[in-house]
């Protein structure tokens, strides 16, 4: 009898813990995560820039329990024909990750996917003649599949 109240007053005990970190943990994290996110995601190269100097310098944004992992571009060339996509392909999966996480990826993948695109046109302003057309054909095929796959 002993031995069975003790296992659920450890059950009780870790289940109470649980809740209590578990509170712990979201209130932890800033109110204005989703307006961070937000800024970090739009199209404009402003944002780029923002997301750029945050992700350089990620712990100081620890406390926002972001989700900076990434695959860069999946399956696809990071760097295609030298056309280096890596950076913007990681801050796609940044968007995607982030906004899965908060529930609310369905209501934002279009401005990621638009983001990417412009992102990627961005990586090809460096180009001229015919590199800067194979650049953004390749530019459009990355986002045409995201669009359609992502």
């Amino acid at each position: 009898m002993a031995r069975t109240a003790l296992k659920g007053l450890v059950a009780a005990t870790a289940a109470a813990a649980t809740v209590f970190v578990t509170a712990s943990s979201a209130e932890a994290v800033p109110a204005d995560k989703a307006a961070v996110l937000a800024s970090w995601t739009q199209t404009s190269a402003t944002s780029y820039n923002t997301w750029a100097a945050a992700e350089a310098n990620r712990s100081a944004w620890s406390a926002y329990a972001f989700n900076w992992s990434t695959d860069y571009c999946s399956s696809s060339p990071d760097n295609p024909f030298g056309f280096p996509f890596q950076k913007s392909c990681q801050r796609h999966d940044f968007g995607y990750r982030n906004y899965k996480a908060m529930g609310t990826f369905d209501a934002n993948k279009a401005r990621l996917d638009s983001a990417f695109y412009e992102d990627l046109k961005r990586v090809c302003t460096r180009y001229t003649g015919a590199k800067l057309s194979s650049c953004n054909g390749l530019a459009w095929t990355y986002y045409q599949a995201v669009k359609a796959l992502g």
